[in-house]
């Protein structure tokens, strides 16, 4: 997980992010393992930091504490260069190189850290080629989301933009169909195809879309709530939209 200071540096937190930002090629400056942390957690961190010729220091595990405040940190943290977000250009880019219909995720206000993570670890496991947040109202890739995320985060480009909605207009120019969730939306998500050039729009958690990003989809989509309750956690709405783009690209 990443906490960015004022000498734009984060501090990654965790057995699995520590090990897949090393594994990522990510630029780390130094490592902290606490005195006595088990081996079995540590030893694969310390081999490929000696390989990548990273300094590793062992230190009191209060020190670790108030290093990555709130954050559990399992006796491991790094200092890495300050995360690397990409231009919107690139994650189209990156779905062309890879031969891919696009799949992007844009999040409209995500503001619970937690909820960015877990989007970020399924974007991860369903192959998302990028995700876009907004610069403002929004979580960051702080230490929180980056342990959350499980490392995911290191293998996920994510775009940040000023303006989310000239950012949507760009995408559709570049031929790319933009979807938004709404639980008002008449289409249920089951009868659409998904097998076009792609940007599901997730909502804020208590607010859904704001109107004018509503009003620049090319469609909404919404899941069958076949409960009392009218809509689901983001994260989870999110995932279960992912898995059935996958789902219906696997049967093409």
């Amino acid at each position: 997980m990443s906490v960015e200071n004022q000498n734009q540096e984060e501090m990654i937190a965790g057995k699995h992010p520590v090990l897949e930002a090393l594994r990522s090629g990510r630029e780390i400056n130094k490592i902290w393992i606490a005195d006595g942390a088990q081996k079995t957690l540590t030893q694969p961190i310390v081999a490929e930091a000696k390989k990548l010729g990273i300094v590793v220091q062992f230190v009191d595990k209060r020190k670790l504490d108030s290093m990555v405040e709130g954050v559990a940190h399992q006796g491991v943290v790094a200092q890495a260069a300050a995360f690397d977000y990409v231009e919107v250009e690139e994650l189209l880019e990156i779905a062309s190189k890879s031969g891919e219909t696009p799949f992007i995720l844009v999040l409209d206000e995500i503001e619970d850290p937690h909820n960015l993570g877990s989007i970020l670890r399924t974007a991860e496991c369903t192959g998302v080629h990028g995700v876009i947040i907004p610069k403002r109202r929004s979580a960051s890739l702080t230490a929180t989301v980056l342990k959350t995320s499980a490392g995911a985060a290191e293998h996920v480009p994510v775009a940040r933009v000023t303006n989310l909605a000239q950012t949507i207009d760009k995408l559709k120019e570049a031929g790319v169909w933009v979807a938004g969730t709404d639980v008002s939306a008449s289409q249920d998500v089951y009868k659409m195809k998904f097998d076009m050039p792609l940007a599901v729009v997730i909502g804020n958690e208590s607010k859904g879309m704001g109107r004018l990003i509503k009003e620049k989809c090319d469609f909404l989509v919404k899941l069958p709530m076949l409960g009392r309750l009218n809509s689901l956690n983001a994260s989870v709405a999110a995932g279960v939209l992912m898995y059935e783009v996958v789902r219906q690209r696997r049967d093409v």
